[in-house]
């Protein structure tokens, strides 16, 4: 029995184009009968990065896949396929990297590699919609001498900042910030280079603020006007905004703020003509506001949801949809009296016709740094098997 552990150092969201590093130790436990004999062989080990695709067959109507020469290796249980019994397409894999070939362990012996791969910065990022689902996994294929191979999948998430792909590193070396005293290898140089700009590009992006003041009206008349300060946003950010009443015709009665995302497949691949388009909502807020001059809201942007982006089948973008509910008469009130020495008792209107109108405003999501991201990720940096 040999015990295989795979472990990401940096936790289990990247970035596209940084690099992906895991720790994959094999271990041969030492056990009470264990014997000098009790030595364990595995022919070989490797390793391969892959994103596997998944769509909706009521919602997405794909292309054949031309992938049948994998299909057929998928029959011969001692080839290396990464994907192999999972659901979907293989739309991306990295070329496999062999971590060894024929390792013996004695009792309580192990021994560990070290892979590193480039994330591809074309790929898309990670994704679980209603129709679509792009996941990315890392899959450890080992075997032992005439037995099938075992695979240990590692799944992580990887976010996409566009214009990284575009970014030319410095030549002069001696202008960038370094410690004199470590020793780093050049690729873990510019992978760090890397979080390090997209943290400047998302903080310069996020950080700009304007205000930004629309009136919202119905048929009959202004109903009061919202604000607000940005509209680009990183995940984990919350939206902020604020209404006045104050100058409105309308009485406004009642609102809600949804921060929701709107996922939509490409023409090309929709299923029926003019097919819906799907809508997740990740936050609300609703209040009663009648007689209320100003008010506000806070929506957070989940670190676990995914940023917009758009690739050949689907689109996903983000936004403020917004409703209201509006006196369709004046808001007045019933005025109740007691006798002289009782207080005078105010009551509302037992019925009032009312209007309901909507408004949607687009805002756009980026990614934050990974590591932040890393936190609240539903995947474990540490995953194991026994074969």
């Amino acid at each position: 029995m040999i015990e295989v552990l795979a472990k990401l150092g940096r936790g289990p969201v990247f970035l596209a184009g940084e690099v992906l590093e895991c720790v994959i130790t094999f271990t041969n436990p030492l056990s009470a009968s264990s014997t000098s004999a009790s030595s364990e062989m595995l022919a070989w080990a490797s390793a391969q990065i892959h994103c596997q695709f998944h769509a909706s067959e009521n919602r997405v109507a794909l292309p054949p896949s031309d992938g049948s020469k994998h299909d057929v290796q998928a029959e011969n249980e001692t080839v290396f396929v990464p994907n192999r019994g999972e659901r979907g397409q293989c739309i991306l894999s990295t070329p496999p990297k062999i971590l060894f070939c024929d390792l013996r362990l004695d009792p309580g012996e192990s021994k560990s590699y070290s892979y590193c791969e480039t994330l591809p910065v074309d790929g898309p990022p990670s994704f679980r919609g209603q129709s679509v689902k792009y996941v990315y996994k890392l899959t450890i294929g080992c075997q032992r001498v005439n037995s099938p191979i075992k695979l240990l999948r590692v799944p992580f998430r990887v976010l996409v900042l566009h214009g990284l792909k575009d970014y030319q590193f410095p030549q002069d070396e001696a202008v960038a910030p370094s410690n004199p005293f470590l020793e780093e290898e050049e690729s873990l140089k510019k992978d760090s280079r890397l979080a390090d700009l997209a943290t400047e590009l998302l903080m310069a992006a996020t950080s700009r603020r304007s205000l930004h003041l629309y009136n919202i009206s119905n048929t009959r008349g202004k109903v009061g006007t919202f604000c607000i300060f940005k509209t680009v946003y990183k995940i984990g950010e919350d939206v902020i905004g604020t209404f006045n009443f104050s100058e409105g015709d309308i009485p406004c009665l009642q609102f809600s703020v949804s921060l929701q995302t709107e996922e939509s497949i490409q023409e090309e691949f929709q299923r029926r003509r003019g097919q819906p388009v799907s809508f997740t909502t990740h936050a609300r807020h609703q209040e009663s506001c009648l007689h209320t001059a100003q008010s506000s809201f806070s929506l957070p942007i989940p670190l676990s949801s995914t940023p917009g982006f758009t690739t050949n089948i689907v689109s996903l973008k983000w936004r403020l949809h917004f409703e209201f509910v509006t006196s369709g008469e004046s808001a007045g009130t019933c005025l109740v009296r007691g006798s002289q020495s009782e207080a005078v008792i105010w009551t509302g209107v037992e019925q009032m016709e009312v209007d309901t109108f909507s408004w949607d405003l687009p805002i756009k999501v980026l990614p934050t740094n990974p590591i932040l991201a890393s936190y609240v990720s539903q995947f474990s940096s540490t995953n194991s098997i026994t074969i």
